[in-house]
C-alpha cells in the first residue's frame, strides 16, 4: 500500500465532512498509522467516534493557540510513534464578522487571530515537531485560491492563506536541509463546517462547478487523494509547491 509503514499526524478534524478527516481516513486505508487531532476536549468525542475500531488511528488534542498544548503534543506523539513521516495541517479560523462586508473593516484583533491560527500555527507546529521528523518526511497544508484572487466574503482569510503559502516556501527552504518537504494543497470551495462560515458558499460552489475545465465535481475525496500522493514517496522530488484540486478552475479566465 502507498503509505505502508508510515506514521504521521492530521491536525485537525471537526467532523466526518472535514477535509482533515478525509485525509486521515484515506491515509489509514493506505497503510499509515495516523494520529488524528482534535482542537479541544469538546471536539475529542467526535474524533474518538470517527476512529472507533481503527487500530491504526489514535486521537490527540492540540489547540494551536496554546504553546502548552503544542509541547504536550510533542511528548504524546513521541511516546506513541517515536518519529513521524508526515504532518497534515488542516485548520483555519477567522471571526465571522471579518468574513463579511469590506476587508478594509477588519479589526486588529481579528486580523491577528486569523493569521495566528491559519498561518503561524503551521510554522510553530513545524518548529515544535522538527525533532520528530524522519528523513524524507512530508508536511502538507490546505490553502485556497483566495490567497491570490480577491474573493467576495473571504477577506482576511485570503490574506492569511497568502501568508500560509509564503510560509510554505520558507519552511521548504529551512526543512529541506534535513530532507523534509513542505507543500500546499489548494482545493476549490467545498461544503465543510469551516467553509460554511463564508457567506454565499453554496453560490460559490455552483459557479465554480459550472466553469471547471474537467466539468465534474470535486470534494474531500479528491483532496485526500492528492494529499496522499504528497505524503508518499512518489512525491519525494516535490517541495514548496501549490497543488490545486479544483477540476482546473484556477486556470479559467473570462
Amino acid at each position: 500500500m502507498l503509505l505502508e509503514g508510515k506514521k504521521g499526524l492530521v491536525l485537525s478534524v471537526t467532523n466526518k465532512n472535514s477535509i482533515g478527516w478525509a485525509v486521515a481516513d484515506l491515509a489509514a486505508q493506505m497503510g499509515a498509522e495516523v494520529g488524528v487531532g482534535a482542537q479541544n476536549d469538546r471536539i475529542l468525542p467526535r474524533v474518538e467516534a470517527l476512529i472507533e475500531g481503527r487500530d491504526n488511528m489514535q486521537p490527540f488534542i492540540c489547540d494551536f493557540s496554546s504553546d502548552e498544548d503544542l509541547e504536550n503534543l510533542v511528548k504524546n506523539v513521541e511516546k506513541a510513534y517515536g518519529k513521524i513521516d508526515f504532518l497534515v495541517h488542516s485548520a483555519a479560523f477567522a471571526q465571522k464578522s471579518d468574513l463579511e462586508g469590506r476587508f478594509i473593516d477588519t479589526s486588529r484583533e481579528g486580523f491577528s487571530l486569523a493569521l495566528d491560527i491559519s498561518c503561524y500555527s503551521l510554522v510553530k507546529l513545524c518548529k515544535t515537531l522538527e525533532p520528530l521528523f524522519n528523513d524524507n518526511a512530508s508536511v502538507v497544508c490546505m490553502s485556497y485560491l483566495g490567497s491570490t484572487r480577491a474573493v467576495g466574503n473571504y477577506n482576511v482569510m485570503g490574506v492569511a492563506k497568502a501568508a500560509l503559502e509564503s510560509s510554505v516556501r520558507y519552511l521548504a527552504q529551512d526543512l529541506g536541509k534535513n530532507g523534509v518537504r513542505v507543500n500546499t494543497v489548494s482545493p476549490g470551495p467545498i461544503n465543510t463546517l469551516a467553509a460554511r462560515g463564508i457567506r454565499g458558499l453554496s453560490e460559490m460552489i455552483d459557479v465554480v462547478g459550472s466553469k471547471t475545465p474537467l466539468n465534474k465535481p470535486f470534494g474531500q475525496v479528491e483532496v485526500a487523494k492528492t494529499t496522499a500522493y504528497l505524503l508518499s514517496d512518489l512525491s519525494e522530488g516535490v517541495s514548496g509547491q501549490i497543488v490545486f484540486v479544483d477540476s482546473g478552475y484556477n486556470i479559467v479566465g473570462l
